[in-house]
């Protein structure tokens, strides 16, 4: 029988995940491409032999997704799986229209299909979109669970920048095993926050291997979504964070709104600096959509290690990356951070940034009162060092879960920023994650 062609549109994590559960070693299909976007220079690559299986000896290739119309067409594609995370409904079903006015079909995988079930307990955190505190809350949860004595192994949604096959299976326990994998600064902000409680975390490529790799040395599995993906593992908690700085995202963002009503126990952060009024209809929203979820609000607390270097001067604000770029967010907990130690300034970095720091701005003008902690390469990291050296500031305030200084120098005092979650209802999470383990 005559393989169905198809194509998956990625950004480097649910596309690979995606072609490993349906169609590795699937003989009725023939992935011809992926294509890419959302990150920077992910494309031109190959997604190896070693990891696509015995039909594919070269491998597949790894196309710009702008190029999308002529690949269906010269390889008379069947089939174009819609494979990545944090748009608009809107987006995804523009994409849709193009591919069906084509010729193919357009579709979105399962994500109970794609599921991989464990061994051990798997406590899954989620959001509706990316920015809303799903570290923190994976932080929260590691506590709740190291206090009760169990081993606890995060693993990471995919950022496989670098060399495919290398990446299959990372483990990281301390900043040396950053530096031997040559991780991003995007990489960093999600790992060292682990490493910094105490906790292994493993990413990567193959979500099989490393889920039983992580499950040799866990009493339980701690999956950390990224951006507003679902999960890759099948939980026995499911936890969703909901934003209400971002009200109505819940119910309008691809696969977020699938987060939303997949949850067992939704939780709207951030409740202590947004409107009262967009509290409620985020929580009337998700009441609507997930009645039978349990629906908590939860505090960001936001502090700053030294206020005493913020206090009167004109700050640089240095948030994460990706809460800025395709979260879409135009502030973060360093901006709060900054205004409550006193700052007499928050100062625009756009006239000093370079290279890929400006685009940045352009592709972006959201961003436009921080600067985004963007760094996916070597060039890149070495710009945003360039622009944070060039702004005309007296101190940076860093908004990013890591130390930067570990990565760049900077020609300025650092005042650090810490976010740490806080139940308005002290120990509802305990409660699920006991009754989870009894």
């Amino acid at each position: 029988m005559e393989r169905r062609k198809v194509v998956i549109m990625g950004a480097a994590g649910r596309d690979f995940h995606n072609f490993n559960c349906l169609y590795r070693d699937n003989e009725a299909y023939e992935v011809v491409a992926f294509t890419a976007t959302q990150i920077p220079d992910i494309d031109g690559r190959v997604y190896p032999p070693e990891l696509a299986g015995a039909l594919y000896p070269e491998g597949i290739p790894i196309l710009p997704e702008e190029d999308l119309e002529k690949i269906v067409r010269e390889n008379h594609v069947d089939e174009v799986w819609f494979s990545y995370s944090d748009v608009p409904h809107s987006y995804v079903m523009n994409k849709g229209s193009q591919v069906i006015a084509w010729g193919p079909n357009f579709g979105i995988c399962s994500a109970a299909r794609t599921m991989i079930p464990s061994t051990k307990p798997v406590i899954a955190i989620c959001a509706v979109r990316t920015g809303v505190g799903k570290s923190q809350t994976t932080r929260y949860v590691s506590r709740i669970l190291k206090a009760m004595g169990k081993r606890v192994v995060a693993i990471r949604h995919p950022m496989p920048y670098g060399d495919l096959a290398k990446q299959a299976c990372q483990r990281f326990e301390t900043y040396e095993d950053l530096d031997r994998h040559q991780c991003t600064i995007e990489e960093r902000e999600e790992y060292e926050p682990h490493i910094d409680n105490g906790f292994v975390v493993y990413a990567g490529v193959d979500y099989e291997m490393i889920l039983r790799e992580a499950e040799k040395e866990a009493d339980v599995i701690l999956w950390d979504g990224g951006n507003n993906d679902t999960s890759f593992y099948r939980p026995d908690l499911y936890i969703t964070l909901v934003d209400p700085h971002r009200p109505g995202h819940e119910l309008s963002y691809f696969p977020g709104e699938t987060n939303l009503r997949m949850a067992d126990l939704l939780i709207v952060n951030k409740v202590d600096t947004a409107e009262p009024e967009k509290v409620e209809q985020v929580m009337a929203n998700c009441r609507m959509a997930n009645p039978d979820a349990r629906l908590i609000k939860c505090r960001s607390v936001i502090t700053v290690d030294q206020p005493e270097l913020v206090k009167g001067k004109r700050a640089l604000v240095v948030e994460d990356g990706p809460t800025l770029t395709h979260g879409g967010m135009s502030y973060g907990a360093g901006w709060f951070a900054a205004k409550n130690a006193g700052a007499a300034e928050i100062v625009d970095a756009k006239p000093f940034a370079v290279g890929s720091i400006a685009k940045t701005y352009e592709k972006y003008p959201n961003a436009s009162a921080i600067l985004p902690a963007m760094g996916y390469g070597e060039v890149q990291v070495r710009e945003l060092e360039e622009t944070i050296n060039a702004t005309d500031a007296d101190v940076v305030v860093e908004g990013t879960p890591i130390d930067l200084q570990r990565i760049i120098k900077v020609n300025k005092p650092i005042a650090n920023v810490n976010y740490e979650l806080e139940e308005v209802e002290e120990g509802v999470i305990e409660e699920m994650i006991k009754k989870l383990l009894a």
